[in-house]
C-alpha cells in the first residue's frame, strides 16, 4: 500500500485531549477503509505565520499512515468537513523516516557554528563611504 504523511492544525481553544482525540477519531477513519497509522505525533500548539479563521495559534498533529489513497481520500474529506480542523496537508512519499520527525528532534545548538569567529568587525568599516 502507498504510505503517506498528513499534518493537520486544529483550532486552538481545543484542549490537548481534544487535539489528540481527533487524532485517534482520524486513525479510526483510515482503519475503517482498510489503511492503518504507522505512527503519530502530537506536536502541540504553535503560533502560525498568519490568522487562519481567526486563529494565531493551532495545535499540530503529524500522522505516518500506510493506506490506499480511498481511504486517505475519505479521511480527507471528513478532516475538511470536520469545525475543529482548520488545515490538512498529507504527502505521498517513497518510506517512512525512522524516528521523531523533525519537529520532536531537540536542536543542537552545535548546528549553527560559532557566531563571530569569522565575521568582521562591525565598528571596522573604513572602506565604505557615510550617508
Amino acid at each position: 500500500m502507498p504510505l503517506y504523511e498528513h499534518v493537520m492544525i486544529a483550532r486552538q481553544d481545543l484542549s490537548n485531549t481534544q487535539a489528540e482525540g481527533l487524532i485517534e477519531h482520524f486513525s479510526t477513519v483510515l482503519a475503517d477503509n482498510g489503511g492503518k497509522v504507522v505512527e503519530h505525533e502530537y506536536w502541540g500548539v504553535k503560533t502560525m505565520a498568519y490568522k487562519i479563521n481567526k486563529n494565531r495559534k493551532g495545535h499540530y498533529a503529524f500522522l505516518r499512515s500506510d493506506a490506499p489513497a480511498t481511504a486517505v481520500q475519505e479521511m480527507e474529506r471528513l478532516m475538511r468537513l470536520h469545525d475543529d480542523v482548520m488545515r490538512v496537508l498529507t504527502i505521498k512519499v517513497d518510506a517512512h523516516e525512522e524516528g521523531p520527525s523533525v519537529q520532536m528532534q531537540k536542536r543542537d545548538d552545535r548546528e549553527r557554528g560559532d557566531r563571530g569567529g569569522d565575521r568582521p568587525d562591525r565598528g571596522d568599516r573604513g572602506d565604505r563611504p557615510r550617508r
